[in-house]
């Protein structure tokens, strides 16, 4: 199953006591999930890793944070965007996750932000829009395997 994995999940996996979001990254890590990657949100991932204020509560320090993101990049299936849909989605920012998801034909976006991809010019059927809560619940069929 290809899956995109917003920004807002990563950082929170490096959040001391989260359970929810390295969940998902266990997933990952598993080959339950194939993530997807491509070049701008390969780029929004690197600048997130430069801003230390975002991991005063990290569990890892930074040399570990580029370690982990290395190891993700490592199982993640590089994709091309040939295409640019636009969405036009309220954040200009947020197009390309909607583009990469239909490039690579990924089931599921995974981002605590569901409303920010609402709201846009083209309709979405096939890709559903879920929080890490909630596509962890659908892989468990509603069992809780996390810990908060």
């Amino acid at each position: 199953m290809r899956v995109v994995i917003d920004t807002n999940v990563f950082v929170g996996a490096l959040q001391k006591n989260d359970g929810v979001n390295r969940a998902v990254f266990e997933m990952v890590f598993r080959s339950q999930i194939k993530p997807l990657m491509g070049d701008v949100l390969y780029m929004e991932y690197m600048s997130l890793l430069g801003r230390e204020y975002l991991y005063e509560n990290a569990v890892l320090d930074a040399s570990e944070r580029e370690e982990f993101f290395n190891a993700l990049c490592s199982v993640c299936e590089w994709t091309v965007i040939y295409y640019k849909w636009r969405p036009n989605l309220r954040d200009e920012g947020d197009n390309h996750v909607i583009e990469l998801g239909l490039a690579g034909n990924a089931s599921h976006i995974i981002s605590w932000n569901k409303r920010d991809f609402k709201g846009g010019d083209l309709m979405m059927p096939d890709i559903a829009i879920v929080t890490p809560v909630e596509f962890l619940k659908m892989q468990n069929k509603g069992e809780k395997t996390w810990q908060l």
